[in-house]
């Protein structure tokens, strides 16, 4: 967790946690070869050498390593990332480093000869780079000195991308223009705005659509009219959503308890907030989020520090709602099962997801049917009552990308026809989500649980593992195995998290009606963005 999520994509790719907000900006669905690491060249380059490819000759960082990474970058560019099945228009690199990092060498050598194979009119490269505020004075000379840099080593940038905590002066745009030998007009200002959501509006009030489309010679390409009416369309509900946030007041707020092992790394749960964001925002609310550290709820921490303890549980009970994310170890667990029978007690608006929905079985094993050591093997391996087990065919010895992972249907049940969770998908019989977990339900307790209430409605498609669990009254108490926050989009909320934002907003039943009939409509005419943009992450 040193540098935040894990994000999964559908194919089980365990990724950067940047191609998630490539995903939910873009609406787009990438693979895990978009995402190109020094590891995956190497390997490939070698496997290529011990094949014979080579011929013989000696294998280098030029041509063969920097001829590799192009190679990568063309093929993937032309995969489709949308419903349209088409190949994509552009392709976005993001090379991550500093220019004179040794780690990233290889890869500014493989831009600057891909702007040559690429052709002219065809690549497009923008410098980022951070302008400080010194006691009150923008600085310029870190970007002079990084754009003095990135020519050295033969890239020539077309834009030049200033982030800053306030706008630039004209003063600092001028002084960038003139010292990195750019017109005005290139330099294009990044600064703190009210959420990253509005990012895109600056942008465009800057003139990067005429910038891009003057580079590119857009204007000599006929684009088709109904995909011009989409773009506008998409583009309208973006800057509609975004500008209605700053119009949400104090008293229109929903105020969500995470309950987490990792609160002190927000990074962690970052999916889970861009989703959290995105339900707030189809719901018209300001999201107040508040952190909650697990093990600030036990009596160990009542114990050590009264004041930490009874702050945390003040924070619980004052939320609107409660959510519990994923997470590994046995740290807090004792206190995501008391935030979890708070929240089905009081009742208050619940969704566990993954390690959260098995909080909530054994909680309830506990409190509800009297089994007192219920725990799950992950906590305690050799233990009776092992309300959660640990998946038969994941091997245990081994803790590197052998997990459950990726795109896998979930089918609703029998009878489940009630479920505020089902309705939200627009009465589906199945959906599709992405999973990364080790551990499930017990299938030996799944009779008795069943019997005492708590209902498992989603299963997979043998019926062996247990999905989505859901409680019938309750304002709304949701688990799921799945993690539903990474298909979560701005425009197209999570129905899990929706649900429970709205739930705990009180407007669950308006919200339930009006977003399952636009779920149905998309599982029958599908939804993509008008221009189709892949993503590589370097």
């Amino acid at each position: 967790m040193k540098h935040g999520e894990c994000f999964v994509l559908d194919d089980g790719g365990e990724v950067d946690l940047d191609l998630g907000n490539y995903e939910r900006y873009l609406n787009i669905t990438l693979t895990r070869n978009n995402n190109i690491t020094t590891g995956k060249i190497y390997q490939h380059v070698i496997e290529k050498e011990r094949r014979g490819d080579y011929l013989g000759r000696t294998v280098q960082v030029v041509p063969h390593l920097t001829t590799a990474i192009q190679d990568w970058i063309e093929n993937v560019a032309k995969v489709p990332v949308d419903d349209t099945k088409e190949e994509p228009d552009v392709c976005v690199i993001e090379l991550g480093g500093t220019v004179g990092d040794i780690e990233s060498a290889p890869f500014v050598e493989a831009m600057r000869q891909l702007r040559r194979r690429a052709g002219r009119d065809n690549f497009l490269h923008i410098h980022v780079s951070l302008v400080p505020v010194i006691s009150g004075e923008q600085k310029t000379k870190p970007t002079q000195a990084a754009i003095r840099d990135v020519r050295a080593v033969g890239l020539a940038p077309d834009l030049i991308a200033c982030r800053c905590i306030e706008p630039l002066h004209e003063s600092t745009i001028s002084k960038i223009a003139m010292f990195c030998q750019v017109d005005s007009e290139q330099v294009v200002a990044v600064h703190d705005v009210e959420s990253t959501y509005h990012v895109p509006l600056l942008l465009e009030k800057q003139g990067l659509v005429k910038q891009l489309s003057h580079i590119f010679r857009l204007s000599d390409y006929s684009i088709q009219p109904s995909l011009l009416l989409k773009g506008q369309h998409i583009w309208n509900s973006w800057k509609s959503l975004t500008t209605s946030q700053e119009r949400y007041l104090d008293t229109e707020k929903v105020t969500i308890a995470l309950v987490g092992k990792y609160t002190n790394l927000h990074d962690s749960y970052l999916s889970v907030i861009k989703s959290l964001e995105h339900s707030a925002l189809a719901i018209r609310r300001k999201l107040n989020l508040v952190w909650i550290d697990a093990a600030d709820l036990e009596e160990t921490t009542q114990e050590l520090s009264p004041e930490t303890f009874h702050k945390a549980w003040h924070e619980l009970c004052t939320a609107d709602g409660v959510l519990v994310p994923g997470g590994f170890g046995t740290r807090g667990i004792e206190g995501m099962i008391k935030a979890a029978k708070w929240a089905r007690t009081k009742p208050k608006p619940y969704l566990g997801i993954c390690l959260g929905l098995q909080i909530a079985v054994i909680e309830y094993a506990r409190d509800v049917m009297g089994i007192k050591h219920a725990t799950s093997a992950e906590f305690d391996a050799e233990a009776a009552e092992r309300l959660v087990m640990f998946m038969p065919e994941i091997d245990a010895t081994t803790m590197g990308g052998n997990m459950r992972l990726g795109l896998r249907p979930t089918l609703f049940q029998d009878g489940s026809e009630w479920s505020k969770l089902r309705k939200l998908y627009g009465g589906a019989d199945s959906v599709n989500e992405r999973h990364r977990h080790r551990y499930e339900v017990n299938p030996a307790y799944i009779e008795k649980l069943s019997a005492a209430g708590l209902n498992f409605i989603g299963k997979d498609e043998k019926g062996e593992r247990m999905e989505v669990i859901e409680l019938k009254d309750h304002p709304f108490f949701v688990g799921v195995q799945f993690h539903p926050e990474y298909l979560s989009r701005v425009l197209r909320p999570s129905p899990p998290f929706l649900g429970f934002v709205a739930a705990s907003a009180g407007i669950l039943d308006e919200v339930t009606t009006n977003f399952g009939e636009k779920e149905k409509a998309h599982a029958v005419n599908g939804d993509s963005l008008a221009a189709q943009i892949n993503g590589v992450v370097i």
